[in-house]
C-alpha cells in the first residue's frame, strides 16, 4: 500500500527518509526532534545541519540519517498555528510537498513523517490530518512512493482530532435508528407473516387418508378411502397450509451471475470511464498501489471486502453504487461492521479519500482499508 499509518518511535522506523521538524536557526529543539538527535548522533548530525543554515517556515533540508535505520533525514521548518488567516495552511502543505519531492530527488523509495505541526507548533489536529493527507493524495497520483505517518504514544492518542468524534456520533445515531426500527416495526395487516410456516394440513388434522367407517356418505360406500380434503371444506387457516419449499442450492456467485453479465474489471473500468476519471486519480484516492489497480483491471487478482470499499470511495460512489458494486465482487454492507460504517459516514458525506478513513479507522483500533 502506499501509505500506512503506524504506531512507533520514528527513530525506530525503517524508511529511506525519515522527517524532522527543526528548529529554524539549527539549535537542537525539544521533543520528537530531541530525540531524533539522539539516536542519529548529536554532533554529528548538528553538524550536518548547521551547513543548512536558516530554515525560514515552509522550508526544508536534507542530511545523512547516521545512526539511524535510514539514508537521510528531512528537514522542515514547521509553520506556528495562529488563527488560520496567516498563511499558516499553506506552509504546512510546502512543508509536506517538499519534503516528499526531497525524497524522490534523493531516490527513496519510502519516507516516514510525524504528523507535522500538531504538537507544539499547535495547529488542530483535524486541520493538521486534512492538510497531510492532501498532499499524500496528490504527491500519489504522480509519484510511486511508501509514505508512513508515525504516530507515538498511547493507544489514547487521537490523530484526526474531533473527526473521530463525529464518526462515533454518526455509527450511534444509526444503530440507535436500526434499532428503533426493528423494535417498532408497524404491522402490516395484509403481510402474510407465516410465509415460511411449519405446518402441514395433513399433519394437522392428523391423517391424509382416513377409511371411513360409519359414515353417513350419499357418494361413498362404507370402507372407502375418503378423497383428500380441500381447504374451501375445511376453512384450513392460510398460515397453516404447507408450501412448496425453495430451492436454495443456487450458490451466490451463479445468482450474481444471472443479475450481472460484465466481470468486476469490466464492470471497474466501465464505471471509471463514466465518472470521467484518471486511473491515477483512482488508485491515489483508494490507497492503492498502481501495481495492484493495474492487476485488477486486467483481472488477475481478486479484491478483497476492503479493498473494493477502498475503490467505491477512490470512483466516488453513492451509497446505492457502492452496494451494487459490492454486490458484483460477491460481497455486502453489513450493519454491524464498525469498518463498513466508518466507510459509509464518508461516503454520505462525499468525503472521498480512503487515507483520511485509515486514519479515522486507526483512531477506532481497526484495520485500516489498505492493509
Amino acid at each position: 500500500m502506499p501509505f500506512k499509518i503506524i504506531r512507533n518511535d520514528i527513530t525506530k522506523v525503517k524508511a529511506d527518509a525519515i522527517v524532522n521538524t527543526v528548529n529554524p536557526y539549527g539549535y537542537i529543539g525539544r521533543g520528537v526532534e530531541a530525540a531524533i538527535y539522539n539516536a542519529a548522533g548529536s554532533e554529528a548530525l548538528l553538524e550536518e545541519r548547521r551547513k543548512i543554515g536558516i530554515l525560514y517556515p515552509g522550508d526544508v533540508g536534507i542530511t545523512p540519517a547516521f545512526n539511524l535505520d535510514a539514508k537521510y533525514i528531512i528537514h522542515v521548518s514547521g509553520s506556528v498555528w495562529k488563527d488560520g488567516r496567516s498563511n499558516e495552511l499553506a506552509l504546512l502543505r510546502q512543508c509536506y510537498d517538499k519534503a516528499l519531492h526531497m525524497a524522490v530527488k534523493n531516490n527513496c523509495k519510502s519516507i516516514a513523517f510525524p504528523l507535522l505541526a500538531t504538537g507544539a507548533y499547535r495547529f488542530p489536529e483535524e486541520i493538521g490530518v486534512a492538510i497531510a493527507v492532501e498532499a499524500f493524495t496528490e504527491f500519489l497520483k504522480e509519484f510511486e512512493i511508501e509514505i508512513f505517518l508515525v504516530v507515538f504514544g498511547s493507544d489514547a492518542v487521537r490523530v484526526s482530532g474531533t473527526l473521530v468524534d463525529k464518526v462515533t456520533e454518526f455509527i450511534d445515531d444509526d444503530y440507535v435508528a436500526a434499532a428503533n426500527a426493528t423494535e417498532y416495526l408497524p404491522v402490516d395487516e395484509d403481510y402474510d407473516t407465516y410465509e415460511e410456516d411449519y405446518y402441514d394440513e395433513e399433519e394437522y388434522l392428523g391423517y391424509k387418508e382416513l377409511p371411513c367407517r360409519n359414515l353417513n356418505l350419499r357418494e361413498h360406500e362404507v370402507g372407502e378411502t375418503q378423497p383428500e380434503y380441500g381447504h374451501s371444506s375445511l376453512n384450513i387457516p392460510d398460515f397453516l397450509r404447507k408450501r412448496k419449499p425453495r430451492d436454495v442450492t443456487e450458490s451466490l456467485e451463479d445468482a450474481l451471475k444471472k443479475i450481472y453479465t460484465e466481470s468486476f474489471e469490466k464492470h471497474l473500468q466501465q464505471l471509471i470511464n463514466k465518472k470521467g476519471l484518471k486511473n491515477s486519480e483512482v488508485y491515489a484516492t483508494s490507497n492503492i498501489s498502481k501495481q495492484y489497480f493495474s492487476k485488477l483491471l486486467k483481472g488477475k487478482v481478486k479484491p478483497s471486502k476492503e479493498k473494493v470499499l477502498a475503490l467505491a470511495v477512490g470512483l466516488r460512489l453513492n451509497i446505492d453504487e457502492t452496494v451494487d458494486f459490492l454486490r458484483i465482487a460477491g460481497y455486502a454492507l453489513s450493519p454491524i461492521s464498525q469498518t463498513d460504517k466508518v466507510v459509509e459516514y464518508f461516503i454520505k458525506n462525499k468525503d472521498y479519500n480512503v487515507i483520511k478513513i485509515d486514519i479515522v479507522l486507526f483512531d477506532f483500533g481497526l484495520e485500516p482499508l489498505s492493509s
